[in-house]
Protein backbone atom coordinates (compact mmCIF):
# COMPACT_ATOMS: atom_id res chain seq x y z
CA UNK A 1 0.00 0.00 0.00
CA UNK A 2 1.73 3.22 -0.94
CA UNK A 3 1.85 6.30 1.62
CA UNK A 4 -1.37 8.40 0.26
CA UNK A 5 1.23 11.78 -0.49
CA UNK A 6 2.75 9.25 -3.16
CA UNK A 7 -0.40 8.54 -4.76
CA UNK A 8 -1.60 11.78 -4.66
CA UNK A 9 1.92 13.72 -5.99
CA UNK A 10 0.83 13.77 -9.51
CA UNK A 11 -1.70 16.28 -8.62
CA UNK A 12 1.43 18.79 -7.10
CA UNK A 13 0.71 20.35 -4.74
CA UNK A 14 -0.42 24.14 -5.27
CA UNK A 15 -3.00 23.71 -8.21
CA UNK A 16 -5.75 25.39 -8.41
CA UNK A 17 -7.51 22.88 -6.60
CA UNK A 18 -5.25 23.06 -3.37
CA UNK A 19 -5.74 27.35 -3.69
CA UNK A 20 -9.24 26.95 -3.11
CA UNK A 21 -9.75 24.60 -0.56
CA UNK A 22 -6.69 26.46 1.19
CA UNK A 23 -8.31 30.12 0.78
CA UNK A 24 -11.61 28.79 1.63
CA UNK A 25 -11.23 26.84 5.04
CA UNK A 26 -8.64 29.91 6.01
CA UNK A 27 -11.24 32.20 5.47
CA UNK A 28 -13.85 30.19 7.16
CA UNK A 29 -12.02 30.41 10.39
CA UNK A 30 -12.35 34.15 10.52
CA UNK A 31 -15.55 34.28 12.00
CA UNK A 32 -13.78 32.26 14.91
CA UNK A 33 -11.11 34.93 15.52
CA UNK A 34 -14.37 37.44 15.91
CA UNK A 35 -16.16 35.62 18.24
CA UNK A 36 -13.38 33.85 20.76
CA UNK A 37 -12.50 36.82 22.34
CA UNK A 38 -16.31 38.72 22.28
CA UNK A 39 -16.47 38.11 25.82
CA UNK A 40 -13.93 40.69 26.29
CA UNK A 41 -16.11 43.19 25.76
CA UNK A 42 -19.64 41.67 25.97
CA UNK A 43 -18.53 41.06 30.00
CA UNK A 44 -15.92 44.14 30.52
CA UNK A 45 -17.24 45.90 33.67
CA UNK A 46 -18.18 50.00 33.29
CA UNK A 47 -17.34 52.01 35.81
CA UNK A 48 -20.14 52.55 38.15
CA UNK A 49 -21.79 53.44 41.55
CA UNK A 50 -24.92 52.74 43.20
CA UNK A 51 -27.96 54.87 41.62
CA UNK A 52 -29.53 57.74 43.49
CA UNK A 53 -33.03 57.80 42.62
CA UNK A 54 -34.96 61.06 41.65
CA UNK A 55 -34.88 62.94 45.52
CA UNK A 56 -35.05 66.68 46.62
CA UNK A 57 -30.95 66.92 47.73
CA UNK A 58 -29.39 69.74 47.12
CA UNK A 59 -26.41 69.24 45.08
CA UNK A 60 -23.79 69.16 47.81
CA UNK A 61 -25.17 66.11 49.01
CA UNK A 62 -25.96 64.17 45.31
CA UNK A 63 -22.11 64.65 44.93
CA UNK A 64 -20.98 63.27 48.16
CA UNK A 65 -23.70 60.48 48.84
CA UNK A 66 -21.51 57.71 47.25
CA UNK A 67 -19.02 57.32 50.37
CA UNK A 68 -14.69 57.55 49.03
CA UNK A 69 -12.05 54.45 48.94
CA UNK A 70 -9.15 53.88 48.56
CA UNK A 71 -8.21 51.48 45.62
CA UNK A 72 -5.02 49.98 45.19
CA UNK A 73 -3.47 53.20 46.43
CA UNK A 74 -6.40 55.52 44.50
CA UNK A 75 -9.27 57.49 45.89
CA UNK A 76 -12.78 56.81 44.22
CA UNK A 77 -16.10 56.24 44.44
CA UNK A 78 -17.25 53.27 46.35
CA UNK A 79 -18.97 50.62 43.59
CA UNK A 80 -21.55 48.96 46.04
CA UNK A 81 -22.37 51.17 48.93
CA UNK A 82 -23.73 54.43 49.36
CA UNK A 83 -24.93 56.73 52.58
CA UNK A 84 -28.40 55.73 53.77
CA UNK A 85 -30.72 57.75 51.43
CA UNK A 86 -33.29 58.44 54.38
CA UNK A 87 -30.31 60.17 56.42
CA UNK A 88 -29.11 62.14 53.54
CA UNK A 89 -32.43 63.11 52.60
CA UNK A 90 -33.22 64.61 56.55
CA UNK A 91 -29.80 66.25 56.78
CA UNK A 92 -30.79 67.64 53.04
CA UNK A 93 -33.75 68.96 54.12
CA UNK A 94 -32.25 70.70 57.18
CA UNK A 95 -29.47 72.41 55.01
CA UNK A 96 -26.89 70.59 56.48
CA UNK A 97 -23.41 71.03 54.52
CA UNK A 98 -21.46 67.44 54.30
CA UNK A 99 -17.90 67.81 55.18
CA UNK A 100 -18.28 70.80 57.22
CA UNK A 101 -21.82 70.48 59.11
CA UNK A 102 -21.57 66.79 59.26
CA UNK A 103 -18.59 64.21 58.94
CA UNK A 104 -19.45 61.68 56.84
CA UNK A 105 -17.61 58.93 58.48
CA UNK A 106 -20.22 58.60 61.06
CA UNK A 107 -23.27 58.47 58.18
CA UNK A 108 -24.30 54.67 58.35
CA UNK A 109 -24.39 53.27 54.91
CA UNK A 110 -26.57 50.58 52.72
CA UNK A 111 -25.80 48.94 49.57
CA UNK A 112 -27.31 49.83 46.42
CA UNK A 113 -30.77 48.98 46.92
CA UNK A 114 -32.18 51.19 44.04
CA UNK A 115 -29.25 49.40 41.41
CA UNK A 116 -26.31 50.86 39.86
CA UNK A 117 -25.90 53.82 37.73
CA UNK A 118 -22.94 52.69 34.45
CA UNK A 119 -20.75 54.99 33.13
CA UNK A 120 -21.23 55.03 29.26
CA UNK A 121 -17.43 56.84 28.40
CA UNK A 122 -16.66 53.37 26.96
CA UNK A 123 -19.70 51.52 26.53
CA UNK A 124 -23.24 52.25 25.96
CA UNK A 125 -23.95 48.92 27.35
CA UNK A 126 -22.27 45.66 28.26
CA UNK A 127 -23.85 42.23 29.53
CA UNK A 128 -23.05 43.89 33.07
CA UNK A 129 -24.55 46.53 33.17
CA UNK A 130 -27.69 44.94 31.60
CA UNK A 131 -28.50 42.41 34.54
CA UNK A 132 -26.16 43.93 36.83
CA UNK A 133 -23.31 41.18 37.18
CA UNK A 134 -21.53 43.53 40.00
CA UNK A 135 -20.87 43.54 43.89
CA UNK A 136 -22.53 40.39 45.26
CA UNK A 137 -22.76 39.08 41.76
CA UNK A 138 -19.10 39.80 40.67
CA UNK A 139 -18.55 36.18 40.11
CA UNK A 140 -20.80 36.01 36.49
CA UNK A 141 -18.80 37.62 34.47
CA UNK A 142 -15.57 35.47 34.31
CA UNK A 143 -17.95 32.51 35.31
CA UNK A 144 -19.67 33.67 31.54
CA UNK A 145 -16.15 33.07 29.95
CA UNK A 146 -16.23 30.10 31.82
CA UNK A 147 -18.85 28.66 30.30
CA UNK A 148 -17.58 29.59 26.92
CA UNK A 149 -14.32 27.57 27.19
CA UNK A 150 -16.47 25.14 28.87
CA UNK A 151 -18.46 24.90 25.73
CA UNK A 152 -14.96 24.51 23.99
CA UNK A 153 -13.98 22.31 26.65
CA UNK A 154 -17.10 19.56 25.68
CA UNK A 155 -16.92 20.59 21.88
CA UNK A 156 -12.81 19.34 21.42
CA UNK A 157 -14.13 16.18 22.76
CA UNK A 158 -16.85 15.01 20.76
CA UNK A 159 -16.08 16.79 17.82
CA UNK A 160 -12.99 14.57 17.11
CA UNK A 161 -14.62 11.64 17.96
CA UNK A 162 -17.95 12.31 15.85
CA UNK A 163 -15.21 14.05 12.81
CA UNK A 164 -13.25 10.62 13.04
CA UNK A 165 -16.77 8.23 12.62
CA UNK A 166 -19.05 10.81 10.13
CA UNK A 167 -16.69 12.45 8.38
CA UNK A 168 -14.67 15.55 8.24
CA UNK A 169 -16.50 17.87 6.44
CA UNK A 170 -20.16 16.88 7.92
CA UNK A 171 -19.10 18.11 11.19
CA UNK A 172 -16.83 20.87 9.71
CA UNK A 173 -20.29 22.59 8.50
CA UNK A 174 -22.49 21.43 11.15
CA UNK A 175 -20.63 23.08 13.75
CA UNK A 176 -20.57 26.29 11.59
CA UNK A 177 -24.30 26.02 11.49
CA UNK A 178 -24.39 25.95 15.45
CA UNK A 179 -21.84 28.71 16.28
CA UNK A 180 -23.67 31.06 13.95
CA UNK A 181 -27.33 30.18 15.59
CA UNK A 182 -26.10 30.48 19.01
CA UNK A 183 -24.21 33.54 18.59
CA UNK A 184 -27.00 34.90 16.95
CA UNK A 185 -29.61 34.10 19.59
CA UNK A 186 -27.52 35.47 22.81
CA UNK A 187 -28.43 39.07 21.60
CA UNK A 188 -31.58 38.17 22.68
CA UNK A 189 -31.09 36.50 26.03
CA UNK A 190 -33.92 37.16 28.47
CA UNK A 191 -31.34 36.76 31.58
CA UNK A 192 -28.25 36.65 32.44
CA UNK A 193 -28.79 32.37 33.01
CA UNK A 194 -29.89 32.19 29.44
CA UNK A 195 -27.46 34.22 27.68
CA UNK A 196 -24.66 31.39 29.97
CA UNK A 197 -26.44 28.08 28.55
CA UNK A 198 -26.31 30.38 24.90
CA UNK A 199 -22.70 30.99 25.11
CA UNK A 200 -21.49 27.45 26.14
CA UNK A 201 -23.15 25.76 22.92
CA UNK A 202 -21.58 28.53 20.92
CA UNK A 203 -18.47 27.85 22.44
CA UNK A 204 -19.06 24.09 21.33
CA UNK A 205 -19.20 24.89 18.04
CA UNK A 206 -16.30 27.42 17.83
CA UNK A 207 -14.05 24.64 18.71
CA UNK A 208 -15.49 21.83 17.03
CA UNK A 209 -15.92 24.30 13.44
CA UNK A 210 -12.49 25.04 14.07
CA UNK A 211 -10.72 21.54 14.95
CA UNK A 212 -12.63 20.04 12.19
CA UNK A 213 -11.75 22.66 9.76
CA UNK A 214 -8.08 22.42 10.32
CA UNK A 215 -8.06 18.56 10.37
CA UNK A 216 -9.94 19.00 7.21
CA UNK A 217 -7.43 21.26 5.34
CA UNK A 218 -4.73 19.54 6.39
CA UNK A 219 -5.53 15.95 5.61
CA UNK A 220 -6.12 17.50 1.75
CA UNK A 221 -3.02 19.60 1.56
CA UNK A 222 0.25 17.92 1.31
CA UNK A 223 3.70 18.84 1.45
CA UNK A 224 4.50 22.13 2.38
CA UNK A 225 1.58 23.72 1.39
CA UNK A 226 0.31 21.69 4.17
CA UNK A 227 2.53 23.55 6.34
CA UNK A 228 1.83 26.60 5.47
CA UNK A 229 -1.66 25.91 6.07
CA UNK A 230 -1.68 24.28 9.59
CA UNK A 231 1.05 27.31 10.96
CA UNK A 232 0.05 30.54 9.13
CA UNK A 233 -3.19 29.61 6.83
CA UNK A 234 -5.88 28.66 9.15
CA UNK A 235 -4.07 30.78 11.56
CA UNK A 236 -3.94 34.11 10.16
CA UNK A 237 -7.91 33.43 9.08
CA UNK A 238 -8.48 33.51 12.76
CA UNK A 239 -5.62 36.18 13.79
CA UNK A 240 -7.40 38.49 10.77
CA UNK A 241 -11.24 37.82 12.93
CA UNK A 242 -9.38 38.72 16.40
CA UNK A 243 -7.91 42.11 14.91
CA UNK A 244 -11.52 42.89 13.42
CA UNK A 245 -13.41 42.84 16.36
CA UNK A 246 -11.93 45.52 18.40
CA UNK A 247 -12.79 47.48 15.21
CA UNK A 248 -16.41 45.98 15.43
CA UNK A 249 -16.78 46.71 18.96
CA UNK A 250 -15.78 50.16 18.85
CA UNK A 251 -18.39 51.32 16.67
CA UNK A 252 -21.29 49.19 18.25
CA UNK A 253 -20.30 50.08 21.85
CA UNK A 254 -24.07 47.90 22.96
CA UNK A 255 -23.51 44.30 23.45
CA UNK A 256 -26.58 43.03 21.53
CA UNK A 257 -25.53 44.72 18.16
CA UNK A 258 -21.80 43.44 18.71
CA UNK A 259 -23.21 40.12 18.83
CA UNK A 260 -25.66 40.41 16.21
CA UNK A 261 -22.36 41.78 13.95
CA UNK A 262 -19.86 38.60 14.64
CA UNK A 263 -22.60 36.11 14.24
CA UNK A 264 -24.32 36.96 10.79
CA UNK A 265 -21.20 36.20 8.72
CA UNK A 266 -21.58 33.30 9.74
CA UNK A 267 -23.93 32.59 6.77
CA UNK A 268 -22.23 34.00 4.14
CA UNK A 269 -19.86 30.77 4.58
CA UNK A 270 -23.03 28.37 3.02
CA UNK A 271 -22.25 28.18 -0.19
CA UNK A 272 -18.67 26.43 0.69
CA UNK A 273 -20.58 23.14 0.92
CA UNK A 274 -19.92 22.63 -2.99
CA UNK A 275 -16.25 24.24 -3.00
CA UNK A 276 -14.88 21.85 0.11
CA UNK A 277 -14.86 18.32 -0.42
CA UNK A 278 -14.26 15.53 2.16
CA UNK A 279 -10.89 14.50 3.43
CA UNK A 280 -9.76 11.69 0.56
CA UNK A 281 -7.52 10.46 3.53
CA UNK A 282 -10.63 9.93 6.32
CA UNK A 283 -12.43 7.91 3.18
CA UNK A 284 -9.62 5.89 2.35
CA UNK A 285 -9.27 4.71 6.25
CA UNK A 286 -13.09 3.80 6.18
CA UNK A 287 -13.16 1.56 2.89
CA UNK A 288 -14.34 3.86 0.78
CA UNK A 289 -11.80 4.16 -2.00
CA UNK A 290 -14.25 4.59 -5.02
CA UNK A 291 -15.72 8.02 -3.09
CA UNK A 292 -11.53 8.78 -2.21
CA UNK A 293 -10.63 8.25 -6.18
CA UNK A 294 -13.62 10.58 -7.10
CA UNK A 295 -12.55 13.41 -5.46
CA UNK A 296 -8.81 13.02 -6.41
CA UNK A 297 -9.80 12.61 -10.21
CA UNK A 298 -11.88 16.06 -9.97
CA UNK A 299 -9.08 17.50 -8.30
CA UNK A 300 -6.74 16.51 -11.55
CA UNK A 301 -9.90 18.13 -13.70
CA UNK A 302 -9.69 21.71 -11.97
CA UNK A 303 -4.98 21.32 -12.07
CA UNK A 304 -5.22 20.15 -15.45
CA UNK A 305 -3.10 17.09 -14.88
CA UNK A 306 -3.83 13.70 -15.79
CA UNK A 307 -4.81 10.81 -13.05
CA UNK A 308 -3.35 7.53 -13.57
CA UNK A 309 -5.96 4.58 -13.94
CA UNK A 310 -5.27 3.14 -10.53
CA UNK A 311 -4.63 5.96 -7.75
CA UNK A 312 -5.13 3.69 -5.08
CA UNK A 313 -3.76 0.11 -4.50
CA UNK A 314 -4.53 -2.14 -1.67
CA UNK A 315 -6.60 0.23 0.05
CA UNK A 316 -9.27 -1.28 3.00
CA UNK A 317 -11.05 0.24 5.75
CA UNK A 318 -9.01 0.22 8.90
CA UNK A 319 -9.40 -0.64 12.49
CA UNK A 320 -12.03 2.09 14.17
CA UNK A 321 -10.13 3.37 17.37
CA UNK A 322 -11.42 5.11 19.90
CA UNK A 323 -10.37 7.16 22.95
CA UNK A 324 -9.44 4.37 24.78
CA UNK A 325 -6.71 3.06 22.19
CA UNK A 326 -5.08 6.66 23.70
CA UNK A 327 -4.18 4.21 26.64
CA UNK A 328 -4.34 0.90 25.58
CA UNK A 329 -0.47 0.39 25.06
CA UNK A 330 2.48 2.85 27.37
CA UNK A 331 4.34 4.44 24.75
CA UNK A 332 1.03 6.17 22.67
CA UNK A 333 -0.17 6.83 26.61
CA UNK A 334 3.20 8.24 27.81
CA UNK A 335 3.11 10.70 24.60
CA UNK A 336 -1.02 11.43 25.08
CA UNK A 337 -0.08 12.69 28.69
CA UNK A 338 3.06 14.57 28.23
CA UNK A 339 1.11 16.41 25.37
CA UNK A 340 -1.70 16.17 27.38
CA UNK A 341 0.47 18.66 29.71
CA UNK A 342 1.60 20.88 27.38
CA UNK A 343 -1.24 21.72 25.81
CA UNK A 344 -3.18 22.44 29.28
CA UNK A 345 -0.04 24.59 29.88
CA UNK A 346 0.10 26.37 26.94
CA UNK A 347 -3.50 27.08 26.71
CA UNK A 348 -4.15 28.57 30.32
CA UNK A 349 -1.46 30.75 29.25
CA UNK A 350 -2.72 31.74 26.14
CA UNK A 351 -6.29 32.84 27.47
CA UNK A 352 -4.98 33.56 30.64
CA UNK A 353 -2.85 36.43 28.88
CA UNK A 354 -5.40 37.33 26.55
CA UNK A 355 -8.21 38.09 28.78
CA UNK A 356 -5.83 40.25 30.47
CA UNK A 357 -5.30 42.59 27.99
CA UNK A 358 -7.29 44.87 29.14
CA UNK A 359 -4.56 45.95 31.69
CA UNK A 360 -2.11 47.06 28.78
CA UNK A 361 -3.86 49.95 27.74
CA UNK A 362 -6.30 52.63 29.18
CA UNK A 363 -8.46 51.64 26.11
CA UNK A 364 -9.58 48.71 25.92
CA UNK A 365 -9.87 48.45 22.07
CA UNK A 366 -6.30 49.09 21.34
CA UNK A 367 -5.53 46.51 24.16
CA UNK A 368 -7.70 44.10 22.36
CA UNK A 369 -5.73 44.92 18.81
CA UNK A 370 -2.29 44.94 20.05
CA UNK A 371 -3.24 41.47 21.70
CA UNK A 372 -4.45 40.49 18.38
CA UNK A 373 -1.45 41.83 16.13
CA UNK A 374 1.02 40.19 18.48
CA UNK A 375 -0.14 36.93 17.00
CA UNK A 376 0.71 37.55 13.54
CA UNK A 377 4.56 37.77 14.32
CA UNK A 378 3.72 34.86 16.32
CA UNK A 379 1.70 32.50 13.14
CA UNK A 380 5.39 33.50 11.00
CA UNK A 381 7.77 32.21 13.60
CA UNK A 382 5.58 29.16 13.98
CA UNK A 383 6.24 28.15 10.02
CA UNK A 384 9.44 28.87 10.28
CA UNK A 385 9.65 26.72 13.20
CA UNK A 386 7.42 23.76 11.46
CA UNK A 387 10.03 24.28 8.24
CA UNK A 388 13.15 23.95 9.41
CA UNK A 389 13.77 23.01 12.84
CA UNK A 390 12.40 19.58 14.91
CA UNK A 391 9.48 19.89 16.39
CA UNK A 392 10.57 18.86 20.16
CA UNK A 393 13.15 21.66 20.60
CA UNK A 394 10.63 24.09 18.74
CA UNK A 395 8.14 23.01 21.89
CA UNK A 396 10.68 23.05 24.82
CA UNK A 397 12.10 26.44 23.22
CA UNK A 398 9.03 28.09 23.30
CA UNK A 399 8.24 26.93 26.81
CA UNK A 400 11.21 28.01 28.19
CA UNK A 401 11.24 31.29 26.91
CA UNK A 402 7.61 31.96 27.55
CA UNK A 403 8.13 30.59 30.92
CA UNK A 404 11.49 33.14 31.59
CA UNK A 405 9.89 36.02 30.21
CA UNK A 406 6.53 35.90 32.44
CA UNK A 407 8.71 35.03 35.92
CA UNK A 408 10.93 38.47 34.73
CA UNK A 409 7.41 40.70 35.44
CA UNK A 410 7.66 40.48 38.85
CA UNK A 411 11.17 41.87 38.76
CA UNK A 412 10.40 45.17 36.67
CA UNK A 413 10.25 48.39 38.58
CA UNK A 414 7.16 50.16 38.80
CA UNK A 415 8.78 52.84 36.82
CA UNK A 416 9.53 50.55 34.16
CA UNK A 417 5.76 49.75 33.59
CA UNK A 418 6.66 49.29 29.70
CA UNK A 419 8.70 46.90 30.04
CA UNK A 420 6.68 45.22 32.07
CA UNK A 421 4.06 45.32 28.93
CA UNK A 422 7.03 44.20 26.61
CA UNK A 423 7.50 41.01 28.45
CA UNK A 424 3.44 40.15 28.62
CA UNK A 425 3.34 40.16 24.97
CA UNK A 426 6.70 38.54 24.55
CA UNK A 427 5.26 35.53 26.76
CA UNK A 428 1.77 35.95 24.56
CA UNK A 429 3.73 35.91 21.55
CA UNK A 430 5.99 32.44 22.01
CA UNK A 431 2.93 31.05 23.95
CA UNK A 432 0.75 31.70 20.47
CA UNK A 433 3.28 30.57 18.82
CA UNK A 434 3.96 27.16 20.69
CA UNK A 435 0.04 27.05 20.53
CA UNK A 436 -0.23 26.85 17.01
CA UNK A 437 3.25 24.44 16.78
CA UNK A 438 1.17 21.99 19.12
CA UNK A 439 -1.56 21.02 16.81
CA UNK A 440 0.36 20.27 13.83
CA UNK A 441 2.82 18.30 15.85
CA UNK A 442 0.30 16.57 17.35
CA UNK A 443 -1.80 15.72 14.65
CA UNK A 444 2.02 14.03 12.76
CA UNK A 445 2.21 11.87 15.94
CA UNK A 446 -1.20 9.74 15.61
CA UNK A 447 -2.22 8.04 12.74
CA UNK A 448 -5.12 8.60 10.34
CA UNK A 449 -7.80 6.49 11.93
CA UNK A 450 -7.07 8.16 15.22
CA UNK A 451 -5.89 11.47 14.78
CA UNK A 452 -8.91 14.01 15.21
CA UNK A 453 -9.89 11.70 18.33
CA UNK A 454 -6.18 12.27 19.90
CA UNK A 455 -6.00 16.09 18.82
CA UNK A 456 -10.19 16.35 20.20
CA UNK A 457 -8.34 14.21 23.45
CA UNK A 458 -5.38 16.72 23.92
CA UNK A 459 -7.80 19.76 23.03
CA UNK A 460 -10.08 19.06 25.40
CA UNK A 461 -7.61 18.99 28.32
CA UNK A 462 -6.14 22.23 27.21
CA UNK A 463 -9.71 23.40 27.77
CA UNK A 464 -9.76 22.96 31.33
CA UNK A 465 -6.92 25.72 31.59
CA UNK A 466 -9.50 28.09 29.64
CA UNK A 467 -12.02 27.51 32.43
CA UNK A 468 -9.05 28.06 34.53
CA UNK A 469 -8.07 31.52 33.16
CA UNK A 470 -10.53 34.04 33.84
CA UNK A 471 -10.55 32.81 37.73
CA UNK A 472 -6.46 32.80 37.55
CA UNK A 473 -6.66 36.06 37.04
CA UNK A 474 -8.53 36.68 40.14
CA UNK A 475 -5.28 35.95 41.89
CA UNK A 476 -3.77 39.48 41.59
CA UNK A 477 -6.01 40.29 44.39
CA UNK A 478 -3.82 38.91 46.47
CA UNK A 479 -0.45 38.90 44.36
CA UNK A 480 -0.43 40.81 41.94
CA UNK A 481 2.33 38.93 40.09
CA UNK A 482 0.62 35.38 41.41
CA UNK A 483 -0.71 34.28 38.10
CA UNK A 484 2.49 35.60 36.38
CA UNK A 485 4.51 32.94 38.57
CA UNK A 486 2.01 30.24 38.06
CA UNK A 487 1.58 30.36 34.02
CA UNK A 488 5.51 30.61 33.57
CA UNK A 489 5.86 28.01 36.77
CA UNK A 490 3.61 25.89 33.81
CA UNK A 491 5.45 26.52 31.41
CA UNK A 492 9.35 25.53 32.91
CA UNK A 493 7.94 22.00 33.87
CA UNK A 494 6.51 21.32 30.42
CA UNK A 495 9.70 22.25 28.69
CA UNK A 496 11.24 18.98 30.51
CA UNK A 497 8.61 16.60 30.26
CA UNK A 498 8.46 17.44 26.63
CA UNK A 499 11.53 15.93 26.45
CA UNK A 500 10.03 12.45 26.00
CA UNK A 501 8.34 13.35 23.07
CA UNK A 502 9.14 11.65 20.14
CA UNK A 503 10.13 13.46 17.02
CA UNK A 504 8.21 13.62 13.66
CA UNK A 505 10.19 16.32 11.87
CA UNK A 506 10.85 15.15 8.29
CA UNK A 507 8.62 11.81 8.48
CA UNK A 508 5.60 11.12 6.93
CA UNK A 509 2.37 10.91 8.20
CA UNK A 510 1.74 7.51 10.19
CA UNK A 511 -1.89 5.60 8.41
CA UNK A 512 -1.75 3.12 11.26
CA UNK A 513 -0.98 2.71 14.91
CA UNK A 514 1.50 0.45 14.55
CA UNK A 515 3.27 2.94 12.08
CA UNK A 516 3.13 5.42 15.14
CA UNK A 517 4.27 2.83 17.55
CA UNK A 518 7.20 2.11 15.53
CA UNK A 519 8.19 5.90 15.51
CA UNK A 520 8.09 5.83 19.30
CA UNK A 521 10.24 2.84 19.72
CA UNK A 522 13.02 4.88 17.97
CA UNK A 523 15.75 5.72 20.39
CA UNK A 524 17.60 8.26 18.86
CA UNK A 525 15.98 11.75 19.67
CA UNK A 526 17.35 13.27 16.32
CA UNK A 527 16.31 13.08 12.69
CA UNK A 528 19.81 12.07 10.14
CA UNK A 529 19.02 12.81 6.89
CA UNK A 530 21.59 13.04 3.89
CA UNK A 531 22.89 15.93 3.57
CA UNK A 532 22.01 16.43 -0.10
CA UNK A 533 18.59 15.95 0.65
CA UNK A 534 15.72 19.28 0.68
CA UNK A 535 14.33 19.30 3.93
CA UNK A 536 11.28 17.87 4.22
CA UNK A 537 8.87 19.01 6.39
CA UNK A 538 5.04 16.37 7.11
CA UNK A 539 2.29 17.85 8.57
CA UNK A 540 -1.38 16.92 8.83
CA UNK A 541 -3.19 18.99 11.11
CA UNK A 542 -3.54 21.65 13.60
CA UNK A 543 -6.98 20.50 14.92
Amino acid sequence: MKDYDESTAFLGQWGRFQQVVFFLLSASIVPNGLGAFSVVFLTDIPRHHCLIPEENLTQDWRDAIIPIEVVNGKREQSRCSRYRLDVVRNLSAQGFIPGRDVNLTDLEQEGCVDGWSYSKDIYQSTLVSEFDLVCSDQWKPPFTSTAFFLGFLVGSFISGQLSDRFGRKPVFFTTMAVQTTFSFCQAFSPSWTVFTILIFFNGLGQISNYVSGFVLGTEILTGDVRVIFSSMGVCLGYAIGYMILPLVAFFLRDWKSLLLAISLPGVLYIPLWWFIPESPRWLLSQGRVEEAEAIVRKAAKTNRVEAPTVIFKDYSAQEHLNVISLVKTQSVRSTTVILCLVWFSLSIGYYGLSLNTSRLHANPYISCFLSAAAEVPAYMSCWLALKYFPRRLSVIFILLLGGVSLFLIQLVPETLSELAVALEMLGKLVITSGTSLMYAYTAELYPTVLRNTAEGVCITVSRIGNCLAPFLLLLRESFEYLPYIILGTLAVVSAFAALYLPESFGKPLPQTIQQMQKRESMKCPCITRKEHLKPVVHLESRL
